[in-house]
């Protein structure tokens, strides 16, 4: 991330208490939410009719699909199994292809099962996927966590932590198995803390060892975010310097990545994710691994600020952009899901 052309989204200061606030409100402002006058048993039936004709009609899947909340989308899976005797999912897969299947496949996924399929395929594919780990476990809630790796051992028969461990190394391992431990002390404040706090990481930015980048990670992976919000203000004041600026300075490769991802998520979620979207979409020829998680996993949390940030922060619309750079059904799923305005364009 660090050697992204994208800039670094700014933050303003504000006091502990402001941010809690910010956060609860951030995330109610999703792009799906459930539909209105819902009939589960006519949308299987259309859908059915959609994949069984001599030709799918992948417009009437975009329109059921990406217009249902996940809730709505479960239960019309449970009435297409009842109606027709398969799965849905089985039936997506095997009438659709490339990345117009996997938005569709992926939005049927409950999002702790979603998480655990990204996690697994960014573990066990061809190479690690770093920045996927990274997006997931930098980002997600004790409680998501937890469910995430139910979903994982259900899914596949493996302990995430376990796979975590034999697929990556060093202090990038550590960090992850931290985070994979769901263990932050959500809510809890100490303003007397802070400053000690801060001077730890101050320390480890400037000394290196192994035991000072097993301190710092301990207190990224644990301390709640109001904690850390004090802690970060506390830094600068200490050291002059921007916590992200001194972990881009002291350390590299996904380790540093991973650090900062921490960082900007407890600062403003949207604001990483719109980061993340802009790298995706602008310095990796469109990483459409990348666009369709983040899209599908925030759909309902908090899309709408990720657009709001991206459209501050990078002067065009996530809209314009996708439209720019994405074609045919699939791109018609991704601003479905976006849900763009033609002023957006």
């Amino acid at each position: 991330m660090a050697s992204s052309s994208a800039t670094w989204p700014e933050f303003i200061s504000v006091s502990p208490k402001v941010f809690l606030f910010f956060v609860i409100v951030e995330k109610t402002q999703g792009t799906i939410f459930p539909a209105l006058d819902f009939n589960p048993i006519l949308d299987a039936q259309l859908l059915g009719g959609a994949l069984q004709g001599i030709s799918c009609e992948k417009d009437v899947l975009i329109d059921i699909l990406t217009q249902r909340c996940n809730s709505q989308r479960l239960m019309i899976a449970e009435a297409y199994r009842d109606m027709y005797g398969r799965d849905l999912i089985t039936d997506l897969k095997e009438n659709l292809s490339h990345h117009f299947k996997e938005v569709m496949v992926g939005l049927m996924y409950p999002p702790a099962s979603y998480d655990a399929h990204e996690l697994w395929h960014a573990l066990k594919g061809v190479d690690t996927e770093e920045r996927c780990l990274i997006d997931i476990l930098a980002s997600r809630s004790n409680m998501e966590i937890f469910h995430m790796k139910e979903a994982y051992l259900m899914q596949y028969n493996n302990d995430l932590q376990q796979d975590i461990d034999c697929e990556t190394s060093g202090h990038f391992r550590d960090t992850l198995m931290n985070l994979a431990q769901g263990t932050r002390m959500e809510g809890y404040v100490d303003p007397s803390t802070a400053a000690q706090d801060a001077m730890i990481l101050w320390e480890a930015c400037q000394q290196k060892t192994g035991e000072h980048k097993n301190m710092l990670q301990m207190i990224l992976c644990n301390k709640s975010y109001q904690q850390l919000w004090m802690v970060f203000q506390e830094f600068q004041n200490i050291s002059g310097q921007d916590i992200v600026d001194a972990i881009n300075e002291c350390y590299d490769g996904y380790f540093q990545e991973l650090l900062v991802a921490i960082v900007l998520c407890v600062r403003d979620k949207p604001s990483y994710f719109a980061y993340r979207l802009y790298n995706a979409i602008h310095d990796f020829g469109f990483h459409n691994k990348t666009v369709t998680r983040i899209l599908i996993a925030r759909s309902e949390i908090d899309l709408m600020s990720i657009r709001q940030r991206y459209k501050e922060q990078y002067g065009k619309s996530l809209f314009h952009d996708i439209k720019h750079f994405a074609s045919g059904h699939y791109e018609s799923a991704l601003l479905a899901i976006c849900a763009g305005d033609a002023e957006d364009y």
